[in-house]
């Protein structure tokens, strides 16, 4: 099937009342929740690092939490890079498609502030460590590996909807040590929730138009990887996140993979082309093999 670039095709012409719905009502439903880091920082425990200097007895987090914290924040840092690839990616298709990605960066830009004042100021980050491991992250990049519009807007979808559950869970066992915490963990995840849906809606309109686009939804769901994957010790990180702080392959299987699959009736839709129908049938038995591990993960007690 060759590659799709969406350069104003016959389908980007049929649905773009369509696109352009699901952009006002994003922008609806964001502007009913717009806020700003300022609020979720407790400002009053900020204190002069010269005058009373960082150790690491002052962490009230446990170090479980502490780290998944630490790592939505290194993962918040890819934002520059992802909105790059992006904005090369959807070069030449629909307006509004663009549109919202500058939407979406606009939002999503102060959720690394958030995150990293929230840890300095709480003291539960050793400052210049954090600043060293950021910059380690930045100089890194991040670039996707895919390059097609309808690929990028699936992966984003899957990443959205991954960061959201992300946030949630870690929120749930956060809200014992730190209520303020879950808080603003929650709120991030929100952001995430309208992120997700409209890049869900997107692919779904696509799959409505041609169901031969599943061939590109393979691609992005059987090889899919967050954008912090490239971060010191991810798969480290990840295994202590997935023990101890509510996120991790079971997670990512029940509340991400599975639903996607549902929710675009993989199952049920009928490419005409055979490479597509291959696609199809491919990510169902990938979907399968998911199960079966979270299903062995689940009874050790794996999150």
């Amino acid at each position: 099937m060759p590659a799709q670039n969406y350069k104003l095709n016959e389908i980007d012409l049929r649905l773009e009342p369509y696109l352009t719905e699901l952009y006002r009502l994003h922008r609806t439903r964001a502007a009913a929740i717009d806020w700003s880091y300022h609020e979720f920082i407790p400002w009053e425990l900020g204190r002069s690092f010269k005058e009373h200097p960082w150790s690491i007895d002052q962490r009230t987090l446990p170090d479980p939490i502490y780290l998944a914290v630490e790592t939505s924040l290194l993962t918040e840092v890819n934002l520059p890079f992802f909105y790059h690839h992006l904005a090369v990616t959807f070069k030449g298709s629909l307006k509004v498609l663009q549109d919202f990605v500058h939407t979406w960066v606009s939002e999503e830009d102060q959720h690394s502030s958030l995150l990293e004042t929230y840890l300095i100021i709480t003291r539960n980050a050793d400052p210049a460590a954090l600043h060293q491991l950021r910059k380690t992250v930045v100089e890194g990049g991040f670039v996707p590996d895919f390059d097609t519009a309808m690929e990028t807007m699936v992966y984003t979808a899957v990443q959205e909807l991954a960061t959201m559950v992300f946030y949630n869970n870690v929120a749930k066992s956060a809200g014992p040590y730190d209520k303020n915490l879950a808080s603003l963990l929650r709120r991030l995840a929100k952001d995430e929730s309208l992120h997700f849906a409209f890049y869900r809606d997107v692919v779904k309109g696509y799959l409505g138009q041609d169901h031969n686009f599943v061939y590109y939804i393979h691609k992005a769901m059987t090889s899919f990887a967050m954008p912090g994957r490239d971060m010191p010790m991810f798969k480290e990180r990840m295994d202590v996140i997935a023990q101890e702080a509510g996120y991790g392959p079971v997670s990512y299987f029940n509340q991400v993979f599975d639903h996607l699959i549902q929710v675009w009736g993989i199952q049920d839709i009928k490419p005409s082309r055979t490479e597509a129908e291959n696609a199809r049938l491919d990510l169902l038995e990938y979907h399968g093999k998911l199960k079966r591990i979270s299903a062995r993960l689940a009874a050790r007690g794996m999150k």
